[in-house]
């Protein structure tokens, strides 16, 4: 079924699905115990899968109360994840984040396979070489326009 961390992925994904509610609250000792992991693999899949990129908010605390709340973030016409990466993306987006990014597009089926690569290769580092400096600003101007374009409501 894949790594350790594919599993985790997985499972956290199935149950924030079957939550009602759009998020799930959960104890990193029991989630590492149920994987037979150390909390810190619980921490990586976190904070690599679950990213705001990706559509997700994750809420932490530590020590013997301690909890993680998964928050899958909406993209209805006034979702809440729009609004977030506008404000994340700020003046500059990386090409790891503008892939992350794109990735979460797919998923939430608003663009296709075909398109998100067409996407990634005007947002790639190739695409934008040369002598100008400011790729990331540029990325970031063009990734908030897909945004804006894609949340049209003639389009959604």
């Amino acid at each position: 079924m894949g790594n350790l961390a594919d599993r985790i992925e997985e499972y956290l994904k199935r149950i924030l699905e079957q939550a009602s509610e759009g998020c799930i609250v959960l104890q990193r000792s029991e989630l590492a115990g149920e994987f037979s992991c150390v909390p810190s693999q619980i921490n990586y899949v976190l904070d690599t899968r679950f990213t705001i990129e990706r559509g997700y908010l994750v809420e932490s605390r530590r020590g013997g109360g301690g909890y993680l709340r998964i928050i899958r973030l909406g993209w209805g016409i006034e979702g809440q994840y729009q609004q977030v990466m506008r404000q994340l993306i700020g003046k500059q987006l990386s090409c790891d984040r503008a892939n992350a990014l794109v990735e979460r597009l797919v998923d939430e089926e608003l663009v296709t396979v075909r398109e998100a690569a067409m996407i990634k290769s005007v947002l790639s580092a190739d695409a934008l070489g040369g002598e100008f400096r400011e790729w990331d600003v540029l990325r970031a101007r063009l990734m908030k326009t897909i945004l804006t374009t894609l949340s049209r409501d003639d389009l959604l």
